[in-house]
């Protein structure tokens, strides 16, 4: 290696550019140009979505030693008084070009070596597993305990696994699988993957605007389970006696059941032996008579301890300090979880993902071991075929998909785009949807051995303590563990389960809402840690009280009295039906307007292999069919929400239907700003024609892997070369705070700059960071 060689190749940590080349000539008077990062030679773009010039017809131009004055024209490229710096092409940089960043090459193209990000910008998954985890880890969540038991109870037992099982397979492996294709191929989340179809990028919004909402209620749960948690921590479970301040006279122990053979029984269904009250030998009759109802200890603490729940949704109260002081617990946990971003998540996952089947192992094998367990299982396995021709239990099964797979929420998207390109996106998913299934079923028997065991001990039906949501989690199982020694060891194993079982869909939605904003505004990427520290802190805040009325945002409104009901609303409303409208987008945009044949090139090319005709099937018919008409079956079926024996009024309701649209609309409002911001083009529909033809960025964002990209017709192989040539030295005073300036014109500027006239101009000058606020892009990591 020559000595000049050598001086190009020693870097500094401080320097931002490499030492002038050309023996500190201006450019004009330099004969030949050398090869720059990521960049050639400048081309004037003739549109934003026409051919540019391949690399290919400028390296042959090259090869005939072209004069750089045909080329460029000076008058385009303003010097200050230092002549500029070019970077020659040698290997990595400290801020290397999209275009060519890179990991250590391999004579197999398609090695992934881990360690070293492949995408030095954006990052990657550090481990081999820390994807397949933490996918795992999103898909398996609170709801895979505690709703999909009930629901296979309530519909027909093991019968409902026959719809359950058709469902996952012709919605949600497909609608799983391209998501995470989509992610992987373009690595970008859920707000900028929608360059192949711009006008869609709304439905990224309403993503992320979920992926929100239901993180601020999901983790109001967390912080119910850390409540429990750390009441755990006694000799005796607070919820084991009726003789405490939050108990009532209608608390069970109050009123035990006996056979009353030696007493007097009344018509009330009271018994009493010689003028005292013994129990209740008839507790229908008791209710009956006195509308009073029995109530467990659990379930007193849990409405009048923990949540302290008031009359109904117009009585909110005042806030719970304890629940505070746990909800804040739990937005702390998450920030210490993602204050690195996929870095830190990518480890904590090793042990959130895989400590949950640990204490449902340990519990299933307490659980069977116990008397009545076997009459739980029954009522859970035991099939009834004719419930198959029930359309509710068709539909339970694909609402069950979207929120056992989370689809349609970002999450999938967000994840996947930190793979390397050639992740097998295939196996990931089919091994999650798989894992998600048995889990489903696994946890089913777990939770009805519990719940046998309960019917068997308060002599009543298991359809009697068979609840799902927070009533399974808080009310029936606490109370199941009071008769397991040590009631405390179960409780704070199984709590802590809860709390595991949650935090890895609780780090998706929230890295979903981090990665949506980090993508959007790429300058932020360097302040990560801040970022998502303001992201937990806004949404702990917001849940407080606006004002004095009894209406309070969402999180913080399950501190209060009457929060339950409005969390309640909620899951019935923003985590519903919405996510069935943002599939159906998001499948007609990628089947249809993309064009589900290039997409499978797309996949193919990822792979390897050749995809087969099964995907295009369901992504082209049968996925979208199926989600109109569960779509039209919902509204149909339509009942007004429910909490126990609450029926919420009507203007409840109306409440729930505006926070769903809330989401929802992000999809055509974000289309009519599209369109009304589209200046290329004249007419209305040459616009939504524009904006439903990929641009010249979309695709992988590494160039060697665009190279892979044979099968398009006039494919731009680097889009980011068509950025400034010249490199002003005055681009390092941005950084020394000099007064140096950065010079650019249309010719040198890729199409974030040239794509709107009016923000950039050739008679102005403006400085890196002031381009950076105006276009959204960082000219540091381009040039």
């Amino acid at each position: 290696m020559s000595d000049e060689d050598e001086r190009h190749d020693r870097w500094s940590e401080d320097d931002d550019v490499r030492p002038p080349v050309g023996n500190g000539q201006p450019p004009s008077t330099m004969s030949k140009l050398p090869d720059l990062v990521g960049i050639d030679y400048p081309v004037k773009l003739p549109g934003r979505r026409q051919n540019s010039v391949s690399n290919d017809a400028l390296n042959d131009a090259d090869s005939e030693s072209t004069s750089v004055d045909s080329r460029i024209n000076p008058r385009n490229i303003k010097t200050s008084m230092n002549p500029g710096v070019y970077r020659p092409k040698r290997g990595h940089s400290r801020t290397p070009s999209r275009g060519t960043m890179m990991t250590e090459e391999t004579t197999d193209s398609r090695k992934q070596i881990f360690g070293v990000d492949e995408n030095e910008e954006r990052g990657n998954w550090s481990g081999r597993f820390d994807f397949l985890l933490s996918l795992l880890g999103y898909a398996v969540g609170l709801g895979n305990v505690w709703r999909f038991p009930y629901l296979c109870y309530r519909n027909g037992g093991g019968a409902f696994l026959i719809p359950f099982i058709i469902m996952m397979i012709i919605i949600g492996v497909p609608l799983f699988f391209m998501e995470a294709c989509l992610g992987q191929f373009c690595s970008s989340g859920p707000m900028t993957c929608w360059k192949f179809a711009p006008l869609f990028k709304g439905v990224g919004i309403a993503m992320v605007i979920v992926s929100a909402g239901t993180s601020m209620y999901y983790n109001m749960i967390l912080a119910w389970a850390y409540f429990y948690m750390f009441a755990s921590f006694t000799s005796t479970l607070p919820w084991q006696g009726c003789n405490n301040y939050w108990n009532s006279k209608d608390c069970s122990l109050k009123l035990p059941l006996v056979k009353c053979e030696v007493g007097e029984k009344f018509l009330n269904g009271s018994c009493f032996v010689s003028g005292k009250f013994k129990g209740l030998w008839n507790d229908t009759l008791f209710t009956n008579a006195t509308g009073r109802k029995r109530i467990s200890p659990a379930e007193e603490y849990f409405n009048n301890r923990a949540l302290g729940l008031s009359d109904g949704l117009e009585d909110f109260g005042q806030p719970r300090w304890e629940l505070v002081l746990c909800l804040l617990l739990a937005w702390f946990v998450c920030f210490l979880c993602l204050i690195k971003g996929i870095k830190t998540t990518g480890k904590v996952v090793y042990f959130t993902a895989i400590f949950p089947y640990v204490v449902l192992v340990i519990l299933f094998f307490r659980g069977i071991t116990l008397e009545g367990a076997g009459k739980g299982v029954y009522y859970y396995i035991v099939p009834e075929w004719g419930r198959l021709l029930d359309a509710r239990v068709w539909k339970d099964a694909a609402v069950q998909i979207f929120f056992s797979m989370s689809i349609a929420g970002g999450g999938l998207v967000t994840l996947s785009s930190y793979n390397r390109f050639h992740n097998n996106i295939l196996k990931d998913s089919v091994i999650v949807s798989l894992g998600d299934t048995l889990t489903c079923i696994f946890a089913g028997f777990v939770i009805f051995s519990y719940l046998g065991f309960m019917a068997n001990k308060l002599n009543v039906e298991v359809k009697d303590v068979a609840k799902d949501g927070a009533g399974l989690a808080f009310v029936v199982y606490p109370e199941a563990v009071t008769n397991l020694p040590p009631p405390p060891l179960w409780s704070i194993l199984f709590f802590f389960m809860l709390i595991t079982l949650g935090l890895d869909s609780q780090f998706a939605m929230l890295e979903t809402v981090l990665t949506g904003v980090l993508d959007q505004f790429p300058h932020l990427r360097p302040k990560k840690t801040l970022v998502i520290l303001c992201i937990c802190i806004v949404f702990f805040f917001l849940g407080l009280p606006l004002t004095e009325l009894t209406f309070c945002l969402p999180c913080m409104s399950s501190l209060l009295p009457g929060g339950m009901y409005l969390l309640q609303l909620m899951d019935n409303y923003v985590g519903g039906w919405t996510l069935l409208i943002i599939g159906l987008f998001e499948n007609i945009c990628v089947a249809y307007v993309y064009g589900v044949n290039r997409f499978l090139k797309d996949i193919e090319t990822m792979l390897g292999f050749k995809m087969v005709m099964w995907w295009k099937i369901c992504w082209w018919v049968i996925s979208p069919v199926t989600l109109v008409a569960l779509f039209i079956f919902t509204f149909v079926d339509y009942t007004p929400s429910e909490y126990g024996d609450y029926k919420y009024p009507g203007w409840a309701d109306a409440l729930g239907w505006i926070m769903a649209f809330l989401s929802v609309l992000a999809i055509p409002i974000t289309m009519l700003y599209k369109i009304s911001k589209e200046d290329d083009e004249d007419g209305c529909i040459e616009k939504v024609k524009l904006l439903l033809t990929p641009t010249r960025e979309w695709g992988p964002a590494l160039v060697k892997h665009r190279k892979l990209v044979t099968y398009v017709e006039g494919w731009v192989l680097d889009p980011w070369e068509e950025l400034a040539t010249y490199v002003n030295n005055a681009f390092a005073s941005d950084k020394t705070k000099s007064q140096s300036t950065l010079w650019a014109s249309e010719t040198a500027l890729s199409p974030y700059f040239t794509a709107r006239k009016k923000d950039l101009s050739d008679s102005e000058s403006y400085t890196a960071t002031e381009v950076s606020k105006r276009t959204g892009v960082s000219l540091e990591s381009y040039v």
